[in-house]
C-alpha cells in the first residue's frame, strides 16, 4: 500500500514503561514473538512510510541495537519532557521535509497499515493542518477527550488530569496518533509550553495553537478502537497478544 505523497513517521519510544514491572524497555517486549515496536514499523512501512525516526531514551542502546537491521534514523529524548518535547527531538533530522508527518506510539502493536491509509488520506482531503486519529471507548479512563465544537470540529484534546468533570464524560479519545503537515507541525511545537499539571510539553497543544492560527484540524475514528490501545501492562500485553494471534489465524 504505497503513498504518493511525501510522508515520514516520527515514533515515540523512549519511556520507561513502569508498569510492565520490568527493566525491559517497553517498546522491546514481545507479542508474537517481535517487540512491540516492531509492530509499528511494520504497518508503517506497509503504509508506504519511508522515512522513519525512532524517538529513544530509556535505555536507548539497548533500543538501537534490537533495530539495528531496521532502516530508521534516531533521535534521542534526554530528559524526557512529554510528548512535544519529544517530537521536537526529531525536528532537526527531518529539518527540510516538506511533506507531512505521521506521529505514532512504538507501544501500539494492533495498529494496521490499512488504518493509517484512511488516516492519511482523510487529512489529505480535508487539507488539514494536522489530523488525529481517534476511538470511541465505553470506559475513556485514562485517555485525552477529544473535544469538539458545534460543527464537530475538532477544537482540542484535554488531557484526563487537566479535564473537567463534563471533559472526561467525553467517549472519544486520542489515540496518540497524528498527522501532521510537517511545517504546520514544527512551527506549532516551538510555541507549547509546560503550563499543566504534569510540567510537561503536551504534543495534543499543537491542535489548539493550529486551531487559533486559522488551521485546519481534523479527524479520523478509528473503526477498531482495539488498534489503538496501548500496552501499558502485562495484561495489556497479553490481551493484545491475544488480538494479534487472532487477527493471524482470521488471515
Amino acid at each position: 500500500m504505497k503513498e504518493a505523497h511525501n510522508l515520514a513517521a516520527i515514533i515515540l519510544a523512549a519511556g520507561l514503561g513502569k508498569r510492565m514491572q520490568s527493566d525491559l524497555p517497553k517498546v522491546l517486549h514481545e507479542a508474537l514473538g517481535r517487540p512491540l515496536v516492531e509492530h509499528v514499523l511494520a504497518a508503517v512501512r506497509e503504509a508506504g512510510v519511508e522515512r522513519v525516526v525512532l524517538v529513544i531514551g530509556h535505555q536507548a542502546q539497548r533500543v538501537r541495537e534490537a533495530l539495528a537491521t531496521h532502516p530508521v534514523e534516531f533521535a534521542l529524548q534526554e530528559p524526557q519532557l512529554g510528548t512535544g518535547h519529544a517530537v521536537q527531538q526529531a525536528a532537526p533530522i527531518l529539518d527540510g521535509h516538506t511533506g507531512d508527518v505521521l506521529v505514532l506510539c512504538g507501544d501500539t502493536p494492533l495498529l494496521t497499515s490499512a488504518t493509517l491509509h484512511a488516516l492519511c488520506e482523510t487529512h489529505r482531503r480535508s487539507q488539514a493542518a494536522a489530523t488525529v486519529l481517534t476511538a470511541e471507548l465505553d470506559d475513556p479512563s485514562g485517555y485525552g477527550r477529544v473535544i469538539r465544537g458545534a460543527e464537530g470540529e475538532v477544537l482540542r484534546i484535554v488531557e484526563e488530569r487537566d479535564a473537567s468533570a463534563a471533559e472526561r464524560a467525553v467517549r472519544e479519545i486520542n489515540s496518540g496518533l497524528y498527522v501532521f503537515a510537517a511545517v504546520d507541525l514544527f512551527s506549532a511545537l516551538a510555541k507549547v509550553d509546560a503550563d499543566n499539571a504534569q510540567r510537561e510539553y503536551y504534543l495534543t497543544d499543537t491542535l489548539e495553537i493550529l486551531r487559533d492560527a486559522g488551521k485546519r484540524v481534523s479527524a479520523y475514528i478509528c473503526s477498531d478502537p482495539r488498534e489503538v490501545l496501548g500496552v501499558n501492562n502485562p495484561d495489556q500485553l497479553r490481551e493484545a497478544e491475544s488480538f494479534l494471534a487472532q487477527r493471524v489465524g482470521d488471515g
